[in-house]
């Protein structure tokens, strides 16, 4: 089984731009959200991915699989109207993990999110002078609830 263990903060200033070193759009979609269990794709690059995860916080069940380009457009446009999400992901390197800066389009425009995935859950954590606060517990700004929402949550 797999797991995801991540952090996650939301981002004041941009700071964090003059060390980004690779920038790639993704769009995503969700096919079910139920029980803490998410299905989602995601199209980035020349690359489709369905991923299955489970509930949790700081570390969840996940599980990645390959599937075809053209499948996963498709199943975006016949089923995730209305719980899709894109936004431009900036990776930036910092105290030896890569963080990953997601900036949103569309009805989430402004809103801005770090996460970096962590090799254990207690991996001490040195945080980037732009890292705000967690929201790693926030199921507002999970990207399966932004996926349905108007616009960026306050607060």
């Amino acid at each position: 089984m797999g797991f995801e263990i991540e952090r996650r903060f939301l981002v004041s200033g941009p700071a964090w731009r003059d060390a980004a070193t690779r920038a790639r759009r993704l769009v995503q979609g969700y096919l079910a959200r139920e029980d803490g269990v998410t299905v989602r794709l995601r199209l980035i690059e020349d690359r489709a991915r369905l991923t299955i995860k489970g509930p949790g916080g700081l570390v969840r069940p996940e599980f990645e699989y390959d599937i075809p380009t053209a499948d996963a457009a498709s199943m975006l446009d016949a089923l995730c109207t209305g719980r899709r999400i894109a936004k431009t992901r900036h990776e930036v390197p910092h105290g030896g993990l890569m963080w990953e800066v997601d900036v949103f389009e569309g009805p989430l425009a402004g809103l801005v999110i770090a996460e970096v995935e962590l090799p254990a859950a207690d991996h001490p954590l040195t945080l980037p002078p732009w890292a705000g606060r967690e929201v790693t517990d926030d199921s507002r700004y999970a990207n399966a609830v932004l996926a349905s929402a108007d616009a960026p949550p306050r607060g």
